[in-house]
């Protein structure tokens, strides 16, 4: 008998879905290392200056930091 069932698409590591991390960030937290990527993604993409203020705040402040660059 043949299996029917669907497999999920896999993603590639190299795809960031800002949905998930926003969500990620606002509920449960993220790691250092995932959220300064997460912001250097934002701030290259230019959405760090369009999403809430908190993130364009919060990208300023770990450019400042030296953690992200412009």
């Amino acid at each position: 008998m043949k299996n029917n069932t669907q497999s999920q698409p896999v993603k590639s590591p190299s795809v960031f879905d800002v949905c998930d991390f926003c969500i990620k960030l606002e509920t449960v937290g993220l790691p250092a290392d995932e959220l300064i990527d997460g912001f250097q993604h934002l701030i290259d993409s230019g959405m760090a200056w369009s999403l809430q203020g908190y993130y364009g705040r919060m990208a300023v402040a770990l450019i400042e930091a030296g953690h992200c660059h412009r």
